[in-house]
């Protein structure tokens, strides 16, 4: 029983390490919600999702579709998922942490380069045509305006009336009305936000131009940059370079100032930073496979940061994990559970210890048992010299039988020494010699204590004649 007992514990204890193996080198699934449904975005974090099934690596992303980016950010916010899509200036989870800027929008803003509109303040009482392509495209212009203390204009001003002083007349348009509106005077300007390298933004520059009668389009800056960026901290400074929007002659001719905004992975703060490093650092090193089937991921970038501290105290701040990828500080397995491995070296040796002194305790109390049988077995052979009748032997013979039955029952649950044994085995021949010895003394009329006497000394004797030797008196 003792030896299947063990064998029972060591397959407890395989199971039981098995079992955290697999459990500590299972994937861990993170559930990221994605919108809108038919952007790049999504199509770039679905491409990823299915690149790290592909690969078997330890993350795993579960991709959740919605309607808009409201809709995902507000997945996050509300715990349903771990990761999410977010465009700061539409709506920022409070438990929202960066991983990765997918790519910039800004706010690019196109007239005729002999104009007289050169920075955004410029466009007062002017008409500023918008080609919407999100919602949150218009209060973002109108933010906009109302730090530069401008109004929007009332829409039921025409075309040909002068717009009041300190008013911007916002005029929505299509991608396909641009080159008419520019060229019948219905906007003075038109603006679009979108990656300045994206289709959209090349597009519409270049139906602005096309209105233009000299083809001479300029863009306009948007000054003030840090200052709007205190004020509207989901806001990003964005540079567009000479020659973004083509190269003969380079438009813009110079680098142009503007704001705009993100859109952004961001994740719980609560998420493990050692599965966010893992996810970051898959996402950037499959750039390349992933621009092949999402062109998006060619504009991803990691947030700007010069330090530790900077990174997670930034206006919108990054989750650790990402740092850890970035500072090239991911933590390796014993990094992770070296807090464990610590507390189990400290108590360990404690707790061993403490088994060995009870597993001493114990076999102390089992030999303690076994010398009480033994000292028992001792007085029976004294009571069996001073017994006087068969009753009283026959009494004691069935105690050593108990008392036998009793150490065979103890030895097949628990070992015992081999001393002890032979001790235990000489004790109980030396009792069954003796009711023997007594049963016949008293059978032939004589003490049984004399004729014990007389039995050992006739035994000594034949022994000492066996080996020749003299007999003492």
């Amino acid at each position: 029983m003792r030896r299947e007992w063990l064998l029972v514990l060591l397959a407890l204890g395989l199971a039981a390490v098995a079992a955290a193996v697999v459990y500590l080198s299972r994937p861990t699934t993170l559930t990221v919600a994605v919108g809108p449904q038919d952007g790049p975005e999504t199509a770039l974090i679905e491409a990823y999702a299915n690149a790290l099934a592909r690969a078997r690596e330890d993350v795993r992303l579960k991709v959740i579709r919605y309607d808009d980016v409201r809709d995902s950010a507000a997945a996050l916010q509300s715990n349903t998922a771990d990761l999410a899509i977010v465009r700061p200036d539409v709506l920022l989870p409070e438990n929202g942490l960066t991983l990765a800027i997918l790519h910039d929008e800004a706010l690019i803003v196109a007239a005729s380069e002999a104009g007289d509109i050169d920075d955004f303040p410029d466009l007062a009482r002017k008409r500023l045509g918008i080609v919407v392509r999100h919602g949150a495209d218009m209060p973002f212009v109108t933010n906009l305006l109302t730090f530069y203390d401008f109004l929007p204009a009332d829409p039921e001003i025409g075309a040909g009336e002068e717009i009041p002083p300190g008013q911007v007349a916002l005029v929505p348009l299509k991608a396909s009305e641009v080159t008419a509106a520019i060229a019948e005077k219905r906007v003075d300007a038109v603006a679009i936000i979108a990656s300045p390298s994206s289709k959209a933004a090349v597009a519409t520059v270049h139906a602005v131009e096309m209105g233009l009668p000299d083809r001479k389009v300029g863009l306009v800056a948007v000054p003030d940059g840090e200052a709007l960026l205190q004020r509207y901290p989901e806001l990003q400074s964005v540079t567009i370079p000479p020659g973004t929007f083509g190269g003969r002659p380079k438009r813009p001719a110079d680098e142009v100032k503007t704001v705009g905004a993100s859109y952004r992975l961001m994740a719980r703060g609560s998420v493990s930073r050692v599965a966010v490093a893992s996810a970051t650092q898959h996402l950037f090193e499959w750039r390349s496979r992933l621009a092949a089937v999402a062109p998006v991921a060619k504009l991803m970038k990691a947030p700007d940061f010069d330090t530790t501290v900077a990174a997670t105290s930034a206006r919108l701040p990054n989750h650790p994990g990402a740092v850890d990828y970035f500072e090239r500080e991911q933590q390796t397995f014993l990094d992770r559970y070296e807090d464990y491995i610590y507390l189990l070296a400290f108590f360990g040796g404690t707790i061993g210890s403490t088994v060995a002194w009870l597993g001493q305790r114990l076999a102390r109390k089992r030999r303690e048992r076994v010398d009480i049988v033994l000292d028992r077995l001792l007085d029976v052979m004294r009571e069996v010299r001073a017994a006087t009748t068969k009753a009283e032997l026959d009494t004691l013979a069935l105690e050593v039988d108990g008392l036998v039955a009793d150490v065979v029952r103890y030895a097949r649950e628990r070992a015992i020494d081999t001393r002890t044994v032979s001790a235990l085995i000489l004790a109980v021949d030396g009792v069954h010699a003796a009711i023997t010895d007594g049963r016949r003394g008293l059978a032939a009329g004589h003490d049984p204590a004399s004729q014990l006497t007389e039995t050992r000394s006739g035994a000594r004797a034949r022994r000492l004649l066996a080996l020749n030797m003299p007999a003492a008196e």
